[in-house]
């Protein structure tokens, strides 16, 4: 899925401006590659402005885009919070910074949208990393993955909601994948830290370990996951240490970005269906063919290479 520069998506419903939030880093390539992220989404379809702003750490911040939005004249905008998960910063934080907009232009309408989540576009890219990592030219002892453990670390928050989703992100990506298993860790804020995941993941003895340092750009914490991961491929010289980049500017999701404003123009913030295995598996876009079975076959699933095998077909 290769976005060209030829490609062009057709004009939304309305025209009217996006206001891009990142999070805000230190890290001018993390910052720099955010602005280029949106810039890149907003010469896909140029039927209204895109713009950026920060939520915190560097500028423009979420003010001087509004302002910057009045100023050319409009009164609605949709706004997209470019977050992972929904965390404080989603619930909280951005939705305090709209607050603080209004009471400054109380004319202005904002239409806010959903976070990124965990959706099949974002699945789909780091399947096709994973499949790239089996081939002879990353893995030239032919590893199997019946020996590979999935390290997925997380950025780590204060809210149990968005640490539970990182642990579902995790689960769902292992889920059919062949995988010994997978852990689930956090680089702050919350545990178990990477450390101890790399522990725990020691405690299979596998012969191949996989980090998926799950952020969207780069940053002062994407430095400190390869660091810990040149460390422990020191300690652990008897196995295979391989470390995924971060996500970055990716067709896959400046496909679910345009999903995520979509929603917001028709007022569709639903209900996470597109996850589902009935729709994702029958490739079912419309509500048809879309019926829950119930068919316990608790024998079918006997070993983990019969599960990885099924976890993904239909009854």
């Amino acid at each position: 899925m290769q976005i060209l520069d030829s490609e062009k998506w057709p004009p939304l419903p309305q025209p009217r401006p996006l206001l891009a939030i990142g999070h805000g880093t230190r890290d001018n390539q993390g910052r720099q590659t955010f602005l280029d992220f949106v810039a890149a989404y907003g010469k896909l379809d140029n039927s209204r402005p895109v713009v950026s702003g920060f939520l915190e750490l560097t500028t423009p911040t979420i003010q001087d885009a509004v302002d910057h939005c009045v100023e050319s004249g409009y009164r609605e905008l949709s706004v997209l919070p470019i977050l992972l998960f929904a965390a404080r910063h989603n619930k909280f934080d951005v939705t305090n910074e709209l607050d603080k907009a209004r009471q400054r232009h109380s004319e202005v309408k904002f239409h806010y949208g959903r976070h990124f989540g965990i959706t099949p576009g974002i699945l789909q890219l780091w399947h096709h990393r994973l499949n790239q990592l089996d081939t002879p030219e990353h893995n030239p002892q032919g590893i199997t993955r019946d020996k590979t453990v999935l390290l997925f670390v997380g950025r780590g928050s204060s809210d149990p909601d968005a640490n539970g989703d990182v642990a579902k992100m995790a689960r769902v990506l292992w889920e059919g994948s062949g995988y010994q298993t997978v852990e689930t860790c956090f680089i702050g804020i919350t545990h178990p830290r990477i450390e101890e995941g790399f522990r725990r993941a020691n405690f299979y003895q596998p012969q191949r370990i996989i980090v998926i340092p799950y952020f969207l750009f780069k940053g002062v914490l994407i430095h400190k996951v390869v660091a810990i991961c040149n460390e422990m491929q020191q300690k652990y010289l008897n196995m295979v240490i391989k470390c995924l980049p971060e996500m970055g500017i990716q067709p896959q999701l400046l496909h679910v970005l345009r999903e995520r404003e979509m929603e917001t123009q028709l007022g569709q913030v639903q209900m996470n269906c597109e996850m589902c295995k009935f729709r994702m598996v029958a490739g079912v876009e419309n509500g048809h063919g879309h019926h829950h079975h119930h068919h316990h076959t608790h024998d079918s699933y006997e070993n983990i290479e019969q599960y990885h095998h099924k976890i993904w077909q239909i009854p």
